[in-house]
């Protein structure tokens, strides 16, 4: 306890003089960020409107059944979240059977 004691004080002192007393909000100002900004994008293309941007979204096919894509995806993955089911209650039982 007395050794935490006594550096307690010498690592206030380090920290304290590691320490920086400028703002770092004083070194960004808009001469040191805006104008070198400015100077990299100057010679750069002007933007150009991207025609298939704003293209709405297909709608949802249908089957011949009338269900949707959607629909025969979540009963897919009903089956495989089933067969990883069985499959791990399996590997759970094999693994009871080989420690009795």
């Amino acid at each position: 306890m007395k050794i935490l004691a006594a550096l307690a004080p010498v690592t206030l002192l380090a920290l304290a003089a590691c320490g920086s007393s400028t703002d770092a909000s004083a070194d960004a100002t808009a001469d040191t960020v805006e104008i070198p900004a400015d100077e990299a994008l100057a010679s750069a293309p002007d933007p150009v409107a991207d025609p298939a941007a704003n293209v709405d979204a297909p709608a949802v096919e249908e089957t011949a059944e009338g269900e949707t894509v959607a629909g025969e995806a979540g009963t897919a993955a009903e089956a495989a979240a089933a067969d990883a089911e069985a499959a791990s209650d399996a590997a759970i039982q094999a693994t009871e059977d080989a420690a009795e």
